[in-house]
């Protein structure tokens, strides 16, 4: 097993589907999101939608990654979104926690992405295709962290909404 420095976290292959640049800044501690208005959103969504959840499914932190809401009688991993849009990071996200915790011998039937201002609900079921190509979006997590620099902008639709949208735009 690797030592803890290595994981690959949930958080960082959503951003390796987002952006590579966000997943390196991230990575290198360079966190903007705690200046977020759209992250504080997305915290109090979490908090606030579902009440009782906390009551009846636990947290769990495994090999680096934190699953808040995880029913391990039926074995599903349930992640809430704040977005207005599916986006495959999200369920790349999902599909690395099922993934992780199959590797440690938990048994995962599949997880839930939980949109509730689309007031909409995705199952998500980990496949072989899943379980082949995921050792690789881990070993492209490490070979662009462990860049000595930064990636270059790439200008996309959703960078408006970015917690490092005035680091990347800045003149």
């Amino acid at each position: 097993m690797a030592d803890s420095s290595t994981f690959v976290t949930g958080t960082q292959i959503a951003y390796y589907h987002l952006c590579h640049r966000k997943l390196w800044l991230f990575a290198h501690n360079i966190k903007m999101e705690q200046h977020s208005e759209l992250v504080a959103e997305g915290k109090f969504i979490d908090e606030h939608s579902y009440l009782k959840r906390a009551e009846r499914w636990q947290e769990l932190s495994i090999e680096g990654i934190k699953i808040d809401h995880f029913d391990a009688k039926q074995g599903i991993v349930r992640e809430v979104k704040k977005s207005r849009k599916k986006e495959n990071a999200h369920r790349a996200q999902v599909l690395y926690y099922l993934y992780v915790l199959e590797r440690n011998d938990i048994p995962v039937s599949h997880g839930l992405l939980e949109y509730p201002k689309l007031r909409q609900t995705e199952e998500v079921w980990l496949t072989e295709g899943d379980r082949k190509v995921i050792p690789h979006w881990e070993a492209e997590v490490l070979r662009i962290t462990q860049l000595e620099s930064c990636p270059g902008l790439v200008k996309k639709p959703i960078c408006k909404n970015c917690s490092y949208y005035e680091f990347c735009y800045a003149e």
